[in-house]
């Protein structure tokens, strides 16, 4: 258990190290920052759908028989994560100059990512609790996900007038609620009976979620075939990096 402690704790950490993102953002060229944020987007796609039905659902049935059950997990997952954006993120933005930048924004965007970051953290604790190698996987995919998302973030935060360090500073404590919520999750994860089972087609509901409502749309906008070409790739690698994954187990 003291290897599952360690695991969680290290990769919720990093996780939340990817808010400081905007540190570089600013030695970057605008035109660099924009020609990146899609095939970002485009690899976190496939490593959503990669961990989704390569890992998570996979283990699920393998854990149980009841497909039912499982089902109904993925369903909830996908309605949670609607929820999420639905009610307290309002706009899930990716792009590092988003048009919408109130200072309302800004507090519903520190509160949206703070839930969204503690349910993070759940996700990658419970994770490591099935398996290691399971853990990694989930880590590296809410990893993908967190780099265009937190450009994004910052965007906002600075966009609605904030100053670079407290941009930082929110960014960095909105996403210290993922180490929170891994840490919960390892203190009460393990004596509650299935807990961590429940939790990973839970987990692919909202992880299929994410990646076709979410991103595949903004993916969309551009329309070049050379654009979609490298979008397609980058889906293609990021599937692929789950798949090698497996050789870990």
């Amino acid at each position: 258990m003291t290897q599952v402690w360690l695991y969680a704790l290290i990769s919720v950490f990093l996780i939340s190290a990817i808010s400081l993102v905007g540190v570089f953002i600013f030695s970057l060229k605008k035109a660099f920052i924009q020609k990146i944020t899609l095939p970002l987007v485009s690899f976190a796609v496939g490593g959503l759908l990669g961990d989704a039905f390569i890992h998570l659902l996979p283990e699920s049935f393998e854990k149980t028989n009841n497909s039912l059950k499982i089902a109904i997990l993925i369903i909830a997952g996908v309605l949670i994560f609607f929820s999420l954006e639905k009610f307290l993120r309002w706009r899930h933005c990716h792009d590092f100059e988003c048009k919408e930048h109130s200072h309302i924004l800004v507090n519903m965007n520190l509160a949206g990512d703070s839930v969204h970051n503690f349910i993070d953290g759940i996700i990658i604790a419970a994770s490591y609790i099935v398996s290691l190698p399971l853990g990694i996987a989930t880590t590296l995919a809410v990893a993908l996900h967190e780099i265009p998302q937190e450009i994004g973030d910052f965007g906002i935060f600075i966009h609605s007038g904030l100053s670079r360090g407290k941009a930082l500073l929110y960014n960095f404590l909105a996403s210290l609620a993922c180490v929170l919520g891994a840490i919960l999750t390892l203190l009460i994860g393990q004596h509650l009976g299935g807990f961590a089972f429940a939790i990973l087609p839970l987990t692919a509901g909202g992880f299929l979620y994410i990646a076709g409502s979410d991103l595949i749309p903004e993916l969309h906008r551009e329309t070049k075939i050379s654009t979609s070409l490298v979008q397609l790739l980058s889906i293609i690698g990021g599937v692929i990096i789950m798949a090698l994954l497996i050789l870990l187990d």
